[in-house]
């Protein structure tokens, strides 16, 4: 987003397009260790994953020596066979665990190879904004041009997409969608019917592809049907790859890591056509041999166990829905205590919160830093909540385009997945907050 490289600088900042230093996170993860406040920042949860996840990794870890060394570089061959038998059911397709999977190093390198293997210079890859700030990075170091599509706030807390806008920022070089839903930072789950739209777009342009970024498919928890029919865990999530045509047009991205409060053990997947994922594959031993053996070996049995009956629950997935149902009402009514009206949101860790009844002290406005040298409210906001309140979020502004940064100025994205605990701790320290 920043403008182009400068002569001198390093050979990564230009490949960046200037977008080296420090960034959002740098600087507000440095405020939650200066302040020691509440950090409802990055979107990690901060308690132990279940007794079955760690048992299942504790039980690879000290069984077969096999499982400590190299694997197939494409993907480990029985989580590859479970990839396989799953999106099969997904997608109502039979899909082919040797062409048409590839497990790597979390889903932030399959967003990187994904990238890799699609575009080249001068390509466009569209992006819905806000989005997760990563892809643009990526797409630069591609050689790719990001463009934009915004969403827009629908009036009622919600968030919606205006088809023929996204329509009209498709041009010739537009080679690549990126799709995220649920999304990163708003919540939003595309419905059926929302997805539809999106996929007649995708029929209009033969030469787009469309990466489907899904990691956050079993963290939905809304209380209003997607219109999709999916099984597994994933009850509200729509693939956009079933729908009619979109197989061949999709590369589907996805991890573990939200999942099963695991963000360290990094096993993410691509699922698409063959045509599409062998270079994907091909890519792979040029990036590393393999991803870790035995967290892909112990994603297997995680992966059978969580579909069974779960402290009382009909699987693990719906306990995760009913913890996350009650943790976005508690924050909610948290950021209400402190006047910021909090939109919707459908699946994923986050809450986008209005903050425009709140007033920003003066000289926060008037001060920049390394990361933000033309200052925005949201970040001046976001500032001052983390050093007079000791609450640590992320402003909305970096998950914009700079043309559209303005959209971002009265948002603020906060975590809720944390303990009750720090929940509660955060309510406290907000309810101080003076509006």
């Amino acid at each position: 987003q920043p403008g182009a490289a400068k002569p001198g600088q390093s050979i990564v900042a230009r490949k960046l397009a200037g977008r080296s230093g420090p960034t959002v996170w740098s600087e507000f993860g440095a405020l939650a260790a200066q302040t020691k406040g509440v950090n409802l920042g990055q979107g990690f949860p901060n308690w132990s994953p279940p007794d079955f996840v760690t048992e299942a990794a504790v039980q690879v870890l000290s069984g077969s020596s096999a499982a400590q060394q190299y694997t197939r570089t494409a993907g480990h061959p029985p989580l590859c066979a479970l990839l396989a038998a799953r999106y099969s059911m997904h997608l109502g397709r039979t899909i082919s665990p040797d062409s048409e999977v590839a497990v790597t190093v979390g889903a932030s390198q399959a967003l990187f190879l994904s990238l890799q293997t699609l575009i080249e210079a001068g390509d466009e890859v569209l992006l819905l904004e806000p989005f997760f700030d990563l892809y643009v990075g990526q797409i630069n170091l591609a050689g790719g041009t990001p463009t934009y599509c915004p969403l827009l706030p629908d009036g009622t807390g919600g968030w919606e997409l205006d088809t023929d806008l996204l329509r009209s920022k498709i041009t010739p070089k537009t080679k690549v969608l990126i799709l995220n839903s649920p999304h990163n930072p708003t919540g939003k789950v595309f419905t059926a019917a929302e997805m539809e739209r999106i996929a007649q777009v995708v029929r209009e342009n033969p030469g787009l592809t469309v990466i489907s970024d899904e990691v956050y498919k079993y963290v939905v928890h809304s209380d209003t049907p997607s219109g999709g029919d999916e099984r597994l865990g994933s009850e509200g999530h729509v693939h956009f790859a079933k729908l009619d045509g979109m197989w061949d047009r999709t590369l589907t991205v996805s991890s573990a890591g939200k999942t099963f409060s695991v963000t360290g053990w990094q096993v993410g997947w691509i699922v698409g056509p063959s045509r599409m994922v062998r270079d994907v594959q091909t890519m792979l031993p040029f990036v590393q041999f393999c991803a870790s053996t035995p967290m892909q070996e112990a994603l297997v049995a995680v992966l059978k166990q969580a579909d069974q009956p779960y402290k009382g629950e009909r699987s693990y997935y719906d306990w995760l829905k009913k913890g996350y149902v009650s943790k976005r009402e508690k924050l909610a009514a948290a950021l209400r205590g402190a006047g910021i009206e909090p939109m919707q949101s459908q699946g994923g860790f986050f809450l986008i919160g209005d903050t425009s009844k709140l007033k920003v002290p003066e000289k926060y406005m008037q001060e920049t830093t390394p990361a933000m040298p033309e200052m925005t409210r949201d970040w001046a906001l976001c500032r001052w909540l983390a050093l007079e309140h000791g609450v640590v979020s992320i402003p909305c502004s970096p998950f914009y385009s700079v043309a559209n940064r303005h959209l971002g100025g009265n948002y603020v994205r906060f975590a809720f997945c944390k303990t009750d605990e720090t929940l509660e701790e955060a309510a406290q320290a907000l309810a101080k907050v003076p509006h």
